[in-house]
């Protein structure tokens, strides 16, 4: 029997709650028909009825007065499935509605029935959280879209049908927002919802109503049909005050009138709750034109520090909360609770989102790995979270689903602490609290901790009145003169100048009170380093032009680590400053030194790109653009600031800044190839991507020896033995003209100048016959070039030339003509003639003329005196001694004339120390924003014996 079934459950419950137990289960058998007990006793989960019964008071009492409700879950078998969720559109398309009524009452009949069916399951252990959630969030965008599609095509027979001005038909577009718009949707929520519809327009009726008073009604029906309380209950509760202008502004606008609120007049707190917008029913094609829109000002396209004034604010409305006595036991609301967990996600979504798309996501489950794997959280922490989000999420459901009320407080009737202490699977009351706390506990910590860094506040630091109006000159004067500045007078000139400056007046009240916050920390940062005057211009000036970009002062002014590297930097470096101003999204990297002072290898450097490339469209020739010119500038970044602290030599820092070009110009060449194939198809001479076409580095580029700021000298090469037949494609071309339009597209993207600057200024003009010739040369015709019509300049140039990036097998090909073209016999004295008249032409049209100035590239005794000298000494030699040619950079070129006897052994370390220390010297000329142009003085010895040596080898 049935009875004794039941019966037999209940002894496995706590002592406490027995004859609880018993009582439901009496209650129940007293309700239960002869035939009812029978569909009961025939199925082995009937068992659970105790257990769920004694955990539910709400399931208990559904049933209890609707037997017909539990027999139907248990004989349907929707009790016992984990994806009934995916049935609820089609069972409530079955249903008869002919009236508002009807539509309301089977709408909460239909609500009540899946809300026992998934609390049932949640209390028996049958289901997963993330399952509850998930049924919890279909069964509301069901019922709102039922119920809107009544009310749409009532509305439409009744006054007809709004049509958009291409004549699509138009519905309102219904978003969800909080935890039903992250499919996260707790056991009793409330549900906030926004509504828009696409255009205004009128309809044909008699009354010419307007689209906005038609959709009006709709929405006011359908928050009616589940919000009001009836005898039959509530479909759920509706809250629409997340609206533009909340209760006063209207229940519906247009895409036009919300994108205008948004733009204008939206808070902080607005842009916090968008995160989770997702459209939950309506008219799903309007709906992706409204979710791309609002999506710029969820997430700004640079990293949103300036949000930390309004997270601070929020954090600290969190705290105030959580002193009130009555959120003490709120596991929602109180210390270590479920908004913690969820705040600290958001808070590096609104800050970060913008520049990293996979934070673009509503699931706070799927935000916080993330944190970890993109390393702005410890994985521990992150663990720690996602563990303790699980468990509150449980249990806040356990609570909710005992009386089906919307609450978030632990129960303060002991027996109820009894009953969902069971629920949860604990012994008894005190070991469930003392889990909840520890869990709590740790969320607090972590809270705590993450949101320190808007807590750093320096009251008590003497510069705190630098920029008040309370102290006056002369006390600002002996402030600057204690904190160690050489000239107050002329720093304060410039703290004034900055403050009076057009691009400071025209900060808002909010942001002009970040700026006041920063300036006393700057000056006294700035005042432990050895040239505070000189670096606190620099940073004045910096500042003036992200003045324009506030968000970067929120930056420095909430991380005393940032500003710190910024400092240290900016004194030792003009250029710092003048590439941070170019490129303010790089203040970021000041956040963390571990990574700012360690350039990454060539392959890690492959790796870091491909993978950021990877989250965007590969055929979004835009997009790909802005992340290449992102990737350049940060590395970059990385080599000067290890360059300016010595964390790496000269040679190597050459090495690092061409390591980054290969990478980018592989990257450039893959894709600009796709781009061309998606439009004209392959070449026919072509099996795979990237087939005969290669890339050779002439000048630093090929010879490993790039510095801040060089161009990219290169040559295109292609080889396709049939240049006219056509491309495999919709709209075929040519292969020669595939190969000239490849050749354009990668030079667009390299030297398009864009908000974040070009990627490389682009020099073609070693190619065949120069500006004149084609932009992209037949193998066989530079061969032929090279060995019949170059002139000898081009010879020399072609020293350095090295096959970069492209189909390998033309680079081996280009090698072997390079070898070939290199190692000819050659008239020693007419190719000394030639290379000493290349060199005077040089002199004379880019050496200073002031006797008074040493140019460390062109005057005599310079870097092309011995570039000079080492290219006339592989051509003269190359032709006995191949293994010249196996080197393209000077330093080993220099080694290999010196084994081959063309130098000798001091000679050849002369002119390797006098290379390295020019080109080290200009490296630091350069950081200091400065040209190659020095004093006659410097260097007077060692660039006397490089002239010597030049007059005893070339004249």
């Amino acid at each position: 029997m049935l009875k004794t079934r039941l019966i037999e459950q209940i002894y496995n419950m706590p002592d406490s709650l027995q004859s609880l137990a018993e009582d439901f289960v009496n209650d129940l058998l007293d309700k239960l028909s002869p035939e009812q007990s029978d569909v009961l006793l025939q199925n082995q989960q009937a068992a659970s009825i105790v257990q769920v019964f004694c955990c539910s008071e709400f399931v208990r009492n559904s049933c209890l007065l609707n037997p017909d409700l539990l027999v139907d879950l248990f004989q349907s078998g929707d009790l016992f499935s984990s994806q009934r969720r995916q049935q609820y559109a089609e069972a409530l398309d079955e249903m008869s509605i002919d009236s508002e009524a009807a539509l309301m009452s089977g709408l909460r009949r239909f609500r009540r029935r899946e809300m026992v069916r998934i609390a049932w399951r949640d209390l028996a252990g049958w289901s997963e959280l993330d399952e509850t959630l998930r049924d919890l969030t279909a069964l509301a965008e069901c019922c709102i879209q039922k119920a809107l599609d009544y009310f749409y095509q009532q509305a439409c027979d009744r006054r007809g049908t709004p049509v958009s001005k291409t004549g699509r038909p138009l519905n309102i577009v219904v978003l969800g927002m909080g935890k039903l718009g992250a499919y996260e949707l707790n056991y009793s929520s409330d549900i906030d919802l926004i509504f828009a519809f696409e255009e205004e327009g009128v309809l044909p009726d008699r009354k010419q109503t307007t689209y906005g008073e038609f959709f009006t009604r709709i929405c006011r029906s359908l928050v009616k049909a589940l919000d009001e309380l009836t005898v039959d209950g509530f479909v759920f509760r509706t809250d629409t005050r997340l609206r533009p202008f909340g209760d006063s502004g209207p229940l519906i606008m247009t895409f036009d009138g919300m994108e205008n609120y948004y733009l204008t007049q939206a808070r902080e707190w607005e842009r916090y709750a968008m995160i989770k917008a997702r459209q939950v029913a309506g008219d799903f094609v309007s709906g992706q034109k409204l979710m791309a829109m609002l999506k710029p000002f969820v997430y700004r396209r640079y990293l949103d520090y300036g949000a930390f004034e309004e997270l601070r604010n929020l954090k600290a409305q969190i705290n105030r909360e959580l002193m009130r006595k009555d959120k003490a036991e709120n596991i929602k609301l109180g210390p270590g609770g479920i908004r913690e967990i969820e705040f600290i996600g958001q808070a590096f979504q609104l800050i970060r989102g913008g520049q990293e798309p996979l934070l673009q996501q509503r699931e706070i489950q799927k935000i916080l790995p993330l944190l970890a794997e993109l390393n702005l959280m410890g994985r521990q922490e992150t663990d720690t979270l996602l563990e303790a989000y699980r468990f509150l999420r449980r249990v806040e459901n356990h609570i909710q689903e005992y009386q089906d009320k919307q609450t978030h407080d632990l129960p303060a009737d002991p027996l109820v602490q009894k009953i969902l202490a069971f629920s949860l699977g604990y012994k008894d009351w005190e070991a469930f609290k003392q889990a909840l706390d520890s869990v709590r506990l740790s969320v607090h910590r972590i809270f705590e901790d993450v949101f320190s860094l808007s807590d750093n506040e320096n009251d008590s630091s003497q510069c705190q009145n630098i920029c008040s109006q309370d102290l006056g000159d002369e006390d600002r004067l002996k402030l600057l003169a204690q904190l160690g500045f050489e000239a107050p007078e002329t720093v304060l000139n410039a703290l004034t100048g900055f403050m009076q400056s057009s691009s400071v007046k025209r900060l808002s009240a909010k942001s002009l009170d970040v700026v006041e916050k920063l300036l006393p920390k700057v000056v006294e940062a700035v005042a432990g380093v050895d040239n505070p005057d000189e670096t606190l211009t620099r940073l004045l000036k910096l500042f003036e032009v992200i003045a324009g970009r506030n968000v970067y002062f929120s930056l420095l002014a909430e991380n005393p680590e940032a500003l710190s590297q910024l400092v240290r930097l900016s004194s030792a470096s003009q250029w710092i400053c003048d590439y941070l101003a170019q490129y303010p999204v790089l203040l970021d990297e000041l956040l963390d030194p571990r990574s700012l002072y360690e350039p990454l290898s060539k392959k890690d450097l492959a790796q870091q790109l491909a993978e950021q490339l990877s989250r965007f469209d590969e055929l979004d020739e835009e997009q790909l653009m802005i992340q290449l010119r992102e990737f350049k500038h940060l590395n970059v970044l990385r080599v000067a600031a290890a360059d300016i602290m010595n964390v790496i030599p000269v040679m190597v820092v050459s090495d690092y800044l061409t390591w980054i070009a290969e990478v980018i110009l592989t990257a450039v060449v893959d894709k600009a190839w796709l781009l061309m194939v998606n439009k004209h198809g392959l070449p026919s001479c072509a099996e795979k991507n990237g087939d005969g076409f290669a890339v050779v580095g002439m000048g630093k580029l090929g010879g490993i020896e790039l510095g801040y700021g060089s161009d990219l000298d290169m040559v295109f090469l292609y080889d396709c033995a049939d240049v006219v037949a056509m491309t495999r494609g919709g709209k075929p071309v040519s292969n020669m003209q595939f190969y000239m339009r490849l050749g354009q597209k990668i030079r667009h993207i390299l030297d398009t100048r864009m908000l974040s600057g070009v990627l490389y200024e682009v020099d073609l003009r070693l190619r065949p016959n120069g500006d004149s010739g084609l932009l992209v040369s037949h193998i066989q015709h530079y061969e032929t070039y090279l060995q019949e019509d170059a002139w000898t300049w081009e010879h020399q140039a072609l020293i350095r030339g090295r096959f970069v990036c492209g189909d390998p097998v033309l680079g081996e090909q280009f090698s072997q003509i390079r070898e070939t073209v290199l190692a000819l016999p050659r008239d020693i004295d007419a190719l000394k003639q030639d290379v000493r008249e290349m060199r005077e032409k040089m002199h004379a049209n880019l050496a200073p003329k002031d006797s008074e100035v040493f140019h460390l590239k062109h005057s005599k005794g310079g870097i092309l005196d011995i570039e000079f000298i080492v290219q006339f000494g592989v051509l003269a030699n190359a032709c006995g001694n191949r293994a010249l040619l196996s080197w393209t950079d000077n330093i080993r070129l220099l080694d290999g004339l010196a084994e081959c006897g063309f130098l000798q052994t001091e000679e050849a370390e002369l002119l390797k120390q006098a290379y390295c220390q020019y080109r080290d010297y200009g490296h630091r000329l350069v950081l200091q924003g400065r040209s190659l142009q020095i004093s006659n003085d410097e260097f007077i010895e060692l660039r006397g014996q490089v002239i010597r040596l030049w007059l005893k080898i070339m004249e």
